[in-house]
C-alpha cells in the first residue's frame, strides 16, 4: 500500500488541531472557574496554553471575558456558561475521532472522512463569528480566543484534506477497475462489476483495495455523539454552580437617596424602567470599564440615572490628601455644566482618559485638561470658573459622605440597593436582573 494512498496524514493534522484546541479551551475555561469566587484573578493568556499568569498582563483576554460575548444564559447563572466549556467537549470529540481515524487507517470507513470533513467546519464557522465580532464590537483579539481560531483552521485543514484524500482514491479505484476494459477483450468468462465503494477487496487487476463506505447511520450516529460531547461539560457546569443569591443583597443600601439642594444630576433615557444611582469619576479606568459593560449588556439605556460625581483629586476633594486621577475635578465641574450634554461630556471623558491623564500628569497639568476642554466643548469656562460650580459639587461630596459610602469608584445602587463590586464584571448581567428584575429581557 503507497503512502501517498494513506489516510493518516490528514488525520493526523485533525488531530493536532483538535488537541491544541482542547489546550486553549481548558486553559479559558479554567481562568472563567477562578472567577466563580467573585475575586479577580490573573489570566492565562498566551499563545501557548497555560503558559504562565500576570495579573493585567494581556488587557484584551479580560475585556473578551467580561464582555457578553464570553458565556451564554448570563441571566439564569452568576457568570454564565462560558462558550470555551462548548469548545472543550467539541474539541475531545474531533481530538478522540480523528484519533480513531488515524489508527483505522485504511479500514476505517469512507464517511469517517466525509464526517471529520463536514462536521470539522463548525469549530471553524463558529471561531470566524467570534473573530469578526472580535473585530467589530470588542476591538481587541485575546491571545487564548487566537489560539482557538488557528486550532479550528487546523482541525478543518485536516478535514478537507482527508476528504480530498478519499476522493483521489474512489477515481483511483474507479480507474483501476476500468483498466482491463481499455485493452482486449479478457479470455474466459467475466465478473460483474460491484458498485465502488461496496467492496472489501481488489476490483481488479493490480487495483489497490477499495475503502467499503459504511453504513448510513454512521453519520447521525457521529452527529449525535458530537452534540453529546459539546453539551456534557455545560450541563456538568451549570449543575456544579453555586447559588449566589445569599451574596447580592449585601453590600450595603443608600441611606439617604435624595439631595435637598437638587446636586445630583438626573439622565433618563426614553426607555428607562429601573432607577439607579451611580458614583463615577471620569477619570477612573474602571468607571469607564463598568459604563461600557452596562452599555454592552443593553443595561444602560434601561435605568432612570442619578449621576453623582465623585472626582478622587485632591483639587477638589477634601478626603483626599493627594490626588489619585488629577483633573478629574475639572471633568466633573465641565459634566456638571453642560446640563442635557452631560452624559455626552462623561462618554467623550472615558473615550479619551489616556490622553486626558497624560496631560493632567504633565508639567501644565490642569491647563492641559481645560484647553482639552475647551477645545471640545467651547463656552463651559464661565460655568466651570463659578462659585456656584464649586458648591454644587462640594454638596455631591457631602452626599457622599452623608450615605458613609468608601472613598472608590464606580459604586451604583439599584434603587437603594448597593450592587456588590464583586458583581461588576462576570457576574453583572445575573446580578443586576436578580436585584432589578424589570430590567429582565424575557
Amino acid at each position: 500500500m503507497s503512502g501517498s494512498r494513506n489516510p493518516r496524514w490528514p488525520a493526523a493534522l485533525a488531530l493536532s488541531g483538535s488537541l491544541l484546541g482542547l489546550a486553549f479551551s481548558a486553559s479559558s475555561t479554567f481562568d472563567y472557574i477562578r472567577h466563580l469566587d467573585r475575586q479577580v484573578h490573573d489570566l492565562h493568556c498566551s499563545f501557548i496554553p497555560g503558559l504562565s499568569a500576570q495579573e493585567g498582563a494581556d488587557t484584551a483576554c479580560r475585556v473578551a471575558m467580561y464582555s457578553p460575548y464570553s458565556a451564554l444564559f448570563r441571566e439564569d447563572f452568576w457568570g454564565g456558561i462560558p462558550i470555551s466549556l462548548f469548545a472543550l467537549g467539541a474539541f475531545a470529540f474531533f481530538a478522540a475521532f480523528a484519533l480513531y481515524v488515524l489508527l483505522s487507517g485504511q479500514h476505517a470507513p469512507r464517511r469517517a472522512a466525509h464526517f471529520l470533513f463536514a462536521a470539522g467546519l463548525t469549530p471553524l464557522a463558529v471561531s470566524i463569528m467570534m473573530a469578526i465580532i472580535s473585530a467589530v464590537r470588542l476591538g481587541v483579539f485575546c491571545k487564548t480566543c487566537v489560539g482557538m481560531y488557528v486550532s479550528s483552521a487546523l482541525l478543518a485543514a485536516g478535514g478537507v484534506w482527508a476528504f480530498l484524500e478519499d476522493r483521489r482514491q474512489a477515481r483511483a479505484a474507479a480507474w483501476s477497475s476500468a483498466a482491463p476494459r481499455a485493452g482486449s477483450a479478457p479470455v474466459g468468462p467475466t465478473v460483474p462489476m460491484a458498485p465502488l465503494g461496496a467492496v472489501d477487496g481488489p476490483v481488479g487487476p493490480g487495483a489497490a483495495p477499495a475503502r467499503r463506505m459504511g453504513s448510513k447511520l454512521l453519520l447521525p450516529g457521529w452527529l449525535v455523539a458530537l452534540a453529546v460531547c459539546t453539551v456534557t461539560p455545560a450541563l456538568l457546569y451549570a449543575s456544579a454552580l453555586p447559588s449566589y443569591a445569599s451574596y447580592l443583597t449585601g453590600c450595603g443600601k443608600l441611606e439617604k437617596p435624595t439631595e435637598p439642594n437638587g446636586a445630583l444630576l438626573h439622565v433618563k433615557h426614553a426607555g428607562a424602567v429601573q432607577p439607579a444611582t451611580i458614583f463615577v469619576d471620569p477619570l477612573c479606568p474602571t468607571c469607564k470599564a463598568f459604563h461600557q459593560r452596562l452599555v454592552s449588556e443593553g443595561v444602560f439605556d434601561k435605568l432612570d440615572v442619578t449621576l453623582v460625581l465623585f472626582p478622587l483629586d485632591s483639587d477638589c476633594n477634601w478626603m483626599l490628601d493627594r490626588p489619585v486621577h488629577p483633573g478629574a475635578c475639572l471633568l466633573s465641574k465641565a459634566i456638571m455644566c453642560s446640563d442635557h450634554r452631560a452624559m455626552d461630556v462623561l462618554e467623550w471623558a472615558y473615550d479619551n482618559q489616556e490622553e486626558l491623564l497624560e496631560g493632567a500628569k504633565a508639567a501644565a497639568g490642569a491647563a492641559n485638561v481645560q484647553a482639552a476642554i475647551r477645545q471640545r466643548w467651547p463656552g463651559l469656562d464661565v460655568c466651570m470658573d463659578s462659585k456656584e460650580t464649586a458648591l454644587r459639587l462640594n454638596r455631591m461630596l457631602r452626599y457622599i459622605v452623608d450615605n458613609k459610602l468608601p472613598v472608590s469608584t464606580p459604586q451604583m445602587f439599584l434603587g437603594t440597593t448597593r450592587l456588590c463590586d464583586e458583581d461588576t464584571d462576570i457576574g453583572l448581567s445575573y446580578s443586576i436582573r436578580q436585584l432589578a428584575p424589570a430590567l429582565r429581557t424575557r
